[in-house]
């Protein structure tokens, strides 16, 4: 099963694929090792070429109405309904993640382009009457924005970036990431059949190059990023330089507690699982460590190895495959290597650790779902590992496990299981996160803003909030008549 897929792929600019010159770089399924297409490797000229379409573009979309954004928003959804199994299968062979989980991705976009498209409607500031006339607080585009979204879930980021950012009236350049451009890439030319030229744009390449010269142009006005806090930083940076506004959604450890009074610990089991799991663990959100009381630690961790050993590891287009390949042999060493460090720091393999052969797939990292009962403090409890890596910890005080839980340099999300409402809304008030999910990780719909807290990032995703991160207030204020001058009274 192979989608079609041009031979090769350029910047996407004025509403057409470009010509390039450069350099070019392959896009290969990391399962099985087969070429898919080649990427322009773009450099600081293609980038400059689509600011200054942007550039162009932004007076003519900056003018049109809201109910006009909103409807081509709402074309774009129906449009990419229509090719979501292309899509998702794209996605599943550039990055390797299993079918079903893309196809939810690609679900999960277009249900942001459809929220977006109801939520500018009611973008609204106010008004009032001043002494001899009236104020206006209006909301304008930031102007030509610069994005750069990560490759564990393509579509889902490029919809959280370009959503809110059209929606606003801005245009944009986005840069997909070098291991996972294909799906974002034929996205480009589905959207450029629906809004004018110039308006969306997106240019391939790689971080020192392309990212570097985005975010250092000085025609673009404002900043979006989702990675690491090293990139972050770099980013942030480069926006103070030029004094432009910069929203980050960075890294993620974040703490998943278990209450010995949790309801059906089999169903918390599952969940546990699963929110570590999903994406094979190339999640920023994912709940890596997992705290369980003490009351319950023996039989819950018992459930948790028997329940990771009934998950099938396979390849990304079986459907009955519930964990996949990494999206790439440095991805895969990587989280190989952090095993070996929570090993030698005295972590506890309860279940996993290797890597796994699939059929057909030999060329891909596949690994088994991993549990390690650790101590607080070690490295593989402290550091995005970014692969299926759960770090266990047992705790029985309340205050030393909030500490613990708080105890680590990001505060993206947190997760807890208890029956009883009034715990449940404490522990929520005392844990350093943007996101607190209660009874279900990952209770995250369109509307429900996202962004972390510390090093997790600047800014909020996925909600109303969203519109005011890409525009800027106005005041307007006008008096009934011209008043004397001063020096006449």
């Amino acid at each position: 099963m192979k989608p079609s897929l041009k031979k090769n792929y350029t910047a996407y600019i004025n509403g057409g694929f470009v010509p390039s010159q450069g350099a070019v770089f392959a896009a290969t399924n990391p399962a099985t090792g087969e070429h898919l297409a080649h990427i322009a490797r773009c450099n600081a000229a293609d980038v400059d070429t689509a600011v200054q379409a942007a550039q162009r573009a932004l007076p003519g979309w900056k003018a049109t109405s809201y109910e006009e954004r909103a409807a081509l928003l709402n074309r774009l959804a129906d449009a990419l309904e229509k090719e979501l199994p292309r899509l998702a299968l794209i996605d599943a062979l550039d990055v390797g993640r299993r079918i079903a989980e893309t196809r939810l991705d690609h679900q999960k976009a277009i249900a942001q382009y459809r929220y977006f498209a109801g939520a500018i409607l009611t973008h609204e500031d106010y008004g009032r009457p001043i002494p001899d006339g009236y104020l206006m607080v209006k909301r304008e585009p930031m102007g030509v924005v610069g994005q750069i979204i990560p490759w564990n879930v393509p579509a889902l980021m490029v919809a959280l970036k370009v959503a809110p950012a059209l929606a606003a009236g801005n245009t944009l350049v986005l840069k997909p990431d070098e291991n996972a451009s294909l799906s974002t890439l034929e996205f480009a030319e589905i959207a450029g059949g629906i809004f004018p030229p110039g308006v969306l744009n997106v240019v391939p390449g790689f971080g020192e190059e392309v990212g570097a010269a985005l975010t250092a142009h000085p025609k673009v006005a404002k900043l979006a990023f989702t990675g690491s806090p090293e990139v972050g930083r770099i980013i942030a940076h480069a926006g103070a330089e030029r004094l432009v506004p910069v929203s980050l959604e960075l890294g993620g450890k974040s703490p998943n507690i278990v209450f010995p009074d949790a309801d059906d610990l089999d169903a918390v089991v599952d969940n546990a699982l699963f929110a570590a799991l999903y994406c094979n663990g190339q999640s920023c959100l994912a709940g890596t460590r997992l705290f369980v009381h003490d009351d319950i630690y023996a039989s819950f961790v018992d459930k948790l190895a028997s329940a990771a050993s009934r998950l099938k590891v396979g390849n990304p287009l079986d459907e009955s495959a519930h964990l996949s390949c990494l999206v790439s042999a440095k991805q895969g060493k990587r989280v190989l290597e952090y095993i070996g460090i929570g090993k030698a720091e005295g972590a506890k393999v309860l279940f996993g650790g290797e890597r796994e052969s699939v059929a057909g797939c030999e060329a891909g990292y596949f690994i088994q779902p991993t549990l390690l009962e650790v101590r607080h403090g070690m490295r593989v409890e402290q550091e995005e590992i970014f692969g299926p890596v759960l770090s266990i910890l047992r705790w029985s005080d309340y205050e030393q496990m909030l500490k613990e839980a708080n105890g680590v340099p990001y505060g993206l999300a947190a997760g807890l299981y208890t029956a009883d409402l009034e715990n449940a809304m404490r522990t929520a008030d005392a844990l350093e996160a943007g996101s607190v999910w209660i009874n279900q990780y990952f209770n995250l719909s369109s509307g429900v803003p996202f962004g972390g807290v510390k090093e997790s990032g600047i800014g909020m995703e996925h909600g109303r909030e969203t519109l005011n991160i890409y525009s800027r207030v106005k005041s307007v204020t006008v008096r009934n008549r011209v008043i004397e001058p001063w020096y006449l009274g």
